[in-house]
């Protein structure tokens, strides 16, 4: 066994003062079946680690942080944009997850109780055709968040509106969301016992996968091996170095056995049991705190410059979208002011984190004073752009439109359920401020951020 490592770990532990527990005994919460690193599995993370209240009561709602500016404001329409719910690994995934049991089944030593656990009990289950697939966890996601949210805005989301057709649905053409779609209407046909209808729901890849058709961001980020060399470099980098090491040791295999896809594998494995099984896997127990730590942020550094702040064109692909949205506000906004009935009380549309993420960039939101760089990892501890916290499974921007009497219209966002404040709208009532503002805050957006112009592989001068 590789020992002097280990003490040199001990040694820098006690000078620092950082806790560096050997395994990962400690449940969250309390709870035995919650691993202790539960909150830091970034895209893989489930949406309870974000809103814990729902661990006791998966339906709980509280109307009371809506908290509009007088009594007569009312909800004239809510657009939701809404990440897909729990699914399996990837194909890809998959394949990295068997390189790593098969070395942990076969040259793996050691008494560990949890080591014999996975050698002798845990069998690979995952198989390339699940290929990121809807579990069962996520139909039930999507089942529980339409009722939810049926709860919070009962006059929108009503059964009334539903068999009127004032509540339309959009999805990815991707299975885990078009089922994703179909659960959240399940959802809200078994509340209210539909049996003599069905509804139907439009696929539109071209607002739900925009990322896909930006030539610009496919050619200058997407296929760009160059375009994530901060995440290169940090992989190859002393924080996930000790990573790999003390996972190594743990296993009782050279160091040289354990790469960084393996670390990644080992850590998205407790991540899937937990998420699709809510059980504490013993491939947990290769992790401390630290570790999860240096995992989830080589995850956000991935997504920041693959998705958001990294590169102009991330957020810009999203322009699509952005002004979908607005398109939909104003014609609400218009229609209420005629006096017509809004004929879209609620527009649901889901898609992927790599749908969310662009539009939240585009937005403003957590973005930090600093860049995430290879070099900067222990300056970003307190960061505002953690993706366990942003983007877990169901991850849902909802915007609500209300009209508070004499023309005064207002907006309020809500992240995965929870009021948020628009970047750059910080007056007395920031969670729902005035629609004007909000448009002219955003007014260059609205008057620009052309899909087709942002996404040319070479843009026109100025």
């Amino acid at each position: 066994m590789p020992i002097v490592f280990w003490k040199a770990v001990v040694q820098f532990t006690i000078l620092t003062g950082v806790c560096c527990c050997f395994r990962n005994d400690v449940s969250h919460g309390g709870n035995p079946n919650i691993p202790a690193i539960a909150k830091y599995f970034s895209t893989k993370g489930r949406y309870e680690e974000v809103n814990p209240y729902l661990i006791e009561d998966i339906l709980a709602v509280n109307r009371s942080m809506l908290q509009p500016p007088s009594a007569q404001c009312r909800e004239i329409h809510a657009t939701a944009i809404i990440r897909h719910g729990t699914r399996y690994p990837t194909s890809k995934n998959v394949n990295k997850m068997k390189k790593l049991y098969e070395l942990v089944k076969n040259r793996a030593s050691g008494k560990e109780s949890w080591l014999r656990d996975i050698q002798t009990q845990w069998t690979m289950w995952y198989t390339e055709d699940m290929d990121g697939r809807l579990v069962q966890k996520g139909v039930n996601d999507h089942k529980h968040l339409a009722v939810r949210l049926s709860k919070l805005f009962p006059s929108l989301i009503s059964e009334e509106k539903l068999r009127g057709g004032f509540i339309k649905f959009i999805t990815s053409s991707k299975h885990r969301c078009v089922n994703s779609t179909l659960s959240f209407k399940a959802g809200l046909t078994e509340l209210w016992a539909i049996t003599d209808m069905e509804f139907d729901h439009a696929v539109n890849d071209a607002l739900m996968r925009f990322f896909d058709q930006c030539t610009r961001f496919v050619q200058e980020v997407e296929n760009n091996p160059s375009a994530l060399s901060e995440v290169d470099k940090f992989k190859q980098g002393p924080e996930m170095r000790r990573v790999t090491e003390k996972i190594a040791d743990r296993l009782r295999v050279p160091y040289n056995t354990i790469t960084d896809d393996m670390a990644e594998a080992a850590f998205y494995l407790c991540a899937y049991e937990f998420a699709i099984k809510t059980v504490n896997s013993p491939w947990c127990q290769l992790f401390d705190e630290v570790d999860a730590q240096v995992l989830e942020y080589a995850n956000d550094l991935k997504q920041f410059w693959k998705r958001a702040f990294g590169y102009d064109i991330n957020s810009k692909s999203s322009c699509i979208l952005f002004h979908d949205v607005f398109t939909r506000l104003n014609k609400a906004a218009s229609e209420n002011k005629s006096g017509q009935q809004v004929t879209e009380a609620v527009t649901v549309q889901v898609g992927h984190a790599e749908t969310l993420l662009p539009l939240l960039t585009l937005l403003g939101f957590f973005k930090d004073s600093n860049a995430l760089t290879s070099t900067n990892y222990d300056k970003q501890t307190q960061r505002s752009f953690r993706t366990s916290h942003m983007l877990p499974y169901i991850a849902n921007l909802v915007l609500v439109l209300y009209d508070c009497g004499g023309g005064d219209l207002r907006l309020q966002p809500l992240l995965n359920e929870k009021p948020v404040t628009f970047p750059g709208l910080t007056d007395q009532q920031a969670s729902m401020p005035l629609y004007q503002d909000v448009k002219d805050h955003y007014r260059e957006l609205l008057q620009g951020c052309d899909f087709e112009t942002e996404c040319q592989l070479f843009k026109s001068p100025a």
